[in-house]
């Protein structure tokens, strides 16, 4: 199965690119296009631009490009049939399907065990509310000061007791099983007897950013071990990558200004329940960087909130070290830490929403925490132990206000004469590794070829009404099948560039096209016919002098080749 070419043409056509992105990255006009600053890398000055005319974004600072398909990619982080399927949500089109050579298996995979996910899901919503243990649940449930709203909410299960609760409803039809399998909902051991992962527990869907289940974390009722187990990775759930509830504070904030990332599903859903509803937990990992900058994409504010103790310490400072290279100027990342033996649910149980809050706004900023711990760390040794290793941690911010802002309060603590000094005593570089590349822009005209493909990819409707060019199929030059092919595309069509861009989409030309479409061919507007129907001609009159060439070189000519040869004569004459 496929996605037809033309649905994806359409959905291209009917994005706005400036009001696709502006919800998520505001953007402020700028002549005839929008700025920003980029959402793809750490930048001071803004270098992203989206133009409407061209339906496209390009970052002259780290060269991130593309149309509405791209950004949701990139942006999202989703895979193509994802971002597709994402744009016609946001139109309200069902995503047709055509046959041919289509869908990579993997991708008719994963559909499969997403629905698989969400059945599963529905399953264990339906014993919470039919199953025979159900009351143990419901108590449990009353007992932790869960209303059925927030249940409801988080969509919160029950898988029953037993070995096959789950597994016994797809008994006879073996493909379901063996994809249940895969995706991590039933196990099998040596023998070769499969069973189901969960059993007996509180079950929480983790939803991805689409809202499609894609695991489950399950708490034991009781005093069980594991008191949590998770979803095994499989090919649609990458624990790095996910965040519990992201999608549910999604459905109830579209802007969050903040975001509380703790650490378990529990912590979580207590929160909720108790108003604040902007929490997200790791899902029983270290926050990795992926996570990282989903919370940074997502609210302005990331408050990190662990255990007060040593572990939680050793957590919150892992934190630090990969959030520092990712956040960027408007975003603050602060560390809240609770009392020994409290989790976030049991506080706020306690306190209730008001006390907790103004724990939360009383959490420390990056900085503070950051020079707090190389305090306790190498407070004893010589300050340029300190300094060296705190300069080794400034050197990967690429956010230049906060890595000027850490220089000098270092600079202070040490007791000296402002940052400069600092640098030229420790050798501070600027440069990180991590930093993106300056992406310039191309300049000049090229070759004559090139221009002509680069007019039509940037202005396609100069395609439009030209006549067909019959002589660039026999014209021996590389590249001219590809200015044959686009001059056919735009002829008699109104596209934008990013619709027939996407014409060349895992295409080995697509990224070829991609750089022309930010040429800077220094062609004014009011000449890009001219030029473009200038290049043409030139191009035919090479077509004429190759055949002249090759037929001046034939020693025995047929009859139709003199008479074409004694044409291409007369015409060349006139042209002296």
């Amino acid at each position: 199965m496929a996605i037809p070419r033309d649905f994806i043409n359409e959905l291209v056509a009917r994005t706005d690119i400036v009001d696709l992105i502006d919800p998520k990255v505001p953007l402020k006009k700028a002549g005839k296009n929008h700025s920003a600053c980029c959402p793809f890398h750490s930048e001071k000055s803004p270098s992203f631009t989206v133009s409407r005319d061209k339906q496209f974004y390009h970052c002259f600072g780290c060269g991130a490009h593309g149309n509405v398909i791209d950004f949701v990619m990139e942006y999202d982080r989703l895979d193509f049939v994802d971002a597709i399927e994402e744009l016609a949500g946001q139109l309200g089109l069902e995503v047709p399907q055509e046959q041919g050579t289509g869908k990579p298996r993997d991708q008719e995979l994963s559909r499969d065990l997403y629905q698989l996910m969400e059945e599963a899901s529905l399953f264990f919503q339906n014993q919470l509310r039919q199953h025979p243990d159900k009351q143990k649940v419901l108590d449990y449930l009353a007992h932790r000061g869960l209303s059925q709203d927030v249940v409801e909410h988080f969509n919160i299960g029950f898988a029953p007791d037993g070995w096959d609760g789950l597994l016994s409803r797809y008994r006879q039809n073996q493909d379901s099983q063996n994809k249940l399998l895969t995706a991590g909902m039933v196990i099998e051991n040596d023998s070769g007897k499969r069973y189901d992962r969960f059993r007996d527990r509180l079950m929480f869907p983790i939803r991805d950013r689409r809202g499609r289940v894609i695991g489950f974390g399950g708490r034991v009722l009781g005093e069980g071990t594991p008191k949590y187990l998770n979803s095994p990775e499989t090919p649609i759930f990458h624990k790095g990558n996910e965040l519990y509830g992201l999608y549910e504070l999604k459905q109830r904030h579209r802007d969050p200004q903040q975001v509380l990332i703790v650490e378990g599903y529990m912590d979580v859903v207590a929160l909720g329940q108790f108003g604040v509803d902007y929490a997200v937990a790791s899902l029983g990992t270290s926050t990795t960087a992926d996570q990282f900058q989903l919370l940074l994409r997502s609210a302005k504010e990331v408050i990190c909130c662990y255990d007060g103790d040593k572990a939680g310490k050793e957590a919150a400072w892992r934190a630090l070290e990969t959030a520092l290279p990712l956040r960027k100027p408007g975003n603050q990342v602060r560390f809240m830490f609770l009392p020994e033996g409290e989790d976030p649910d049991t506080l706020v149980r306690q306190i209730g929403k008001e006390k907790f809050e103004q724990n939360i706004g009383q959490a420390m900023a990056l900085p503070e925490f950051l020079f707090e711990n190389l305090a306790k760390k190498y407070g004893k040794e010589d300050k340029s132990v300190l300094a060296k290793n705190a300069i080794k941690l400034i050197e990967k911010v690429q956010d230049t206000v906060l890595q000027s802002l850490l220089l000098e309060d270092l600079a202070h603590k040490l007791r000296m004469n402002g940052a400069d000094e600092l640098k030229r005593k420790f050798n501070f570089s600027t440069k990180s590794a991590d930093k993106p590349k300056q992406h310039k822009a191309l300049k000049g005209r090229g070759t004559p070829l090139r221009l002509a493909i680069a007019l039509l990819v940037q202005h396609p409707r100069l395609g439009e009404k030209l006549p067909k060019q019959l002589a660039l199929k026999h014209v021996q030059m590389p590249g001219i099948d590809l200015l044959a092919l686009v001059l056919d595309l735009t002829r008699g069509k109104v596209m934008s560039s990013a619709q027939l861009l996407e014409q060349f989409r895992g295409d080995n030309q697509f990224s070829t096209l991609k750089k022309l479409t930010q040429w800077d061919h220094q062609v004014a507007d009011e000449n890009l016919l001219r030029e473009l129907k200038g290049t043409l001609v030139w191009l035919n009159n090479q077509y004429l002098e190759q055949r002249y060439q090759e037929l001046s070189l034939k020693t025995n000519l047929t009859k139709d080749e003199r008479l074409q040869l004694s044409k291409l004569i007369s015409v060349m004459k006139s042209k002296a």
